[in-house]
């Protein structure tokens, strides 16, 4: 085989690659419609939401592409719709990029059947002033929406800052994009309740969400999910089995944990399965890992999706509102002490227990 026949042999493959690829998409798409117009999912139970403000409906149970690369992320969100999860929470860079390719490769697909939450950083660790961190969010969101080939984000999530000029000049700016229409509903990630308290005094729009980690050992209602329920804000969770950042082996201690090993054995369930509906019926929304095999490293790459597991870990998940906790098992688990994890442990500096240091809000 000369030169010549390995590049067209190559370039044949890459093309049958392409096809097999858009095909599983479509074919993830056409699933999903099926689902949505008889009302039930045909691989999964049908997902319930919220209605936020502005009559926006916000499902309860969403993919968490985080540590994701754009490979990685495609496929986990290709198989997200097939189970009928049709709600992806990503990050701007990569992981939006494999997001985008789905959606690119869905012709003729409604975007309303699909709910998409990112988030935009403050970039605290530069010091941005008020007025840069503002113009920022218009830049960020015209790559956001150029990327994804969409004219609207469902929900913004603003990450915290060390100043609260920055959030409060980035949430105007925000609440302007809103009225505007490129986002329908607007939330915080990880955010204490001292950035909580700066954002509400200012804010004409309040937050809808509040993304923070909640997992057994922290209890129901930690303080600051507490203060944000309060004030009519929700609570979006990450972390359902921890996140093996701090403490490193929370998530082994959640695994191991013979309370949740009994339970799962009665209802012939994972432990995964059972530490995510104790935090769906505590209330909460939940974004979710496809798997659990994910390592902590932070600002680079740690998580995968690799089939069957990838697959067969969102099947599960999706199942999870077809079946409830005692009451008596709530109180069990709402009962633990340990693993005690931060909610906002991913917050800049400004919040106190921060992964990234301690210094007081500016």
């Amino acid at each position: 085989m000369n030169r010549r026949d390995v590049m067209t042999s190559t370039a044949a493959m890459a093309a049958i690659a392409s096809i097999t690829r858009t095909a599983e998409v479509s074919k993830a798409a056409t699933e999903v419609l099926q689902s949505t117009s008889s009302g039930n999912a045909s691989t999964s139970t049908l997902i319930p939401t919220w209605r936020l403000k502005g009559g926006v409906d916000f499902p309860k149970l969403a993919l968490n592409t985080a540590g994701l690369d754009t490979e990685s992320t495609e496929r986990a969100f290709r198989n997200a719709l097939r189970v009928g999860i049709n709600h992806v929470e990503f990050h701007p860079g990569i992981e939006r990029n494999g997001v985008a390719k789905v959606l690119r490769s869905m012709q003729g697909y409604p975007p309303s059947k699909i709910f998409l939450t990112t988030k935009i950083e403050t970039n605290w660790e530069n010091s941005p002033s008020a007025e840069g961190a503002a113009r920022y969010v218009k830049q960020r969101l015209d790559t956001d929406l150029e990327i994804l080939g969409v004219s609207s984000l469902d929900m913004l999530l603003l990450r915290e800052s060390t100043d609260c000029s920055v959030m409060r000049a980035m949430w105007a700016e925000m609440e302007r994009e809103l009225e505007a229409g490129r986002i329908r509903s607007l939330g915080v990630a990880n955010y204490c309740q001292s950035a909580l308290q700066c954002l509400l005094e200012t804010a004409q729009y309040k937050p809808q969400v509040n993304y923070m980690q909640l997992h057994v050992g922290m209890g129901a209602f930690p303080k600051t999910r507490a203060f944000g329920e309060q004030h009519g804000i929700k609570t979006l969770a990450y972390g359902h089995l921890g996140e093996k950042a701090r403490p490193k082996d929370d998530t082994e201690q959640i695994r191991t944990n013979p309370i949740l090993l009994d339970i799962a054995q009665k209802y012939s369930k994972s432990v995964d399965e059972v530490a995510l509906r104790w935090v769906l019926q505590n209330g909460a929304a939940a974004s979710i890992r496809p798997t659990a095999d994910f390592v902590f490293v932070p600002n680079k790459l740690g998580g995968t999706c690799q089939d069957p597991e990838c697959l067969e870990g969102l099947q599960a998940s999706s199942q999870v509102f077809s079946w409830k906790l005692s009451s008596e098992e709530m109180k069990q688990l709402n009962a633990l002490q340990t693993p005690n994890s931060n909610p906002t442990l991913f917050s800049s500096p400004g919040c106190p227990g921060s992964y990234f240091a301690t210094k007081p809000m500016a």
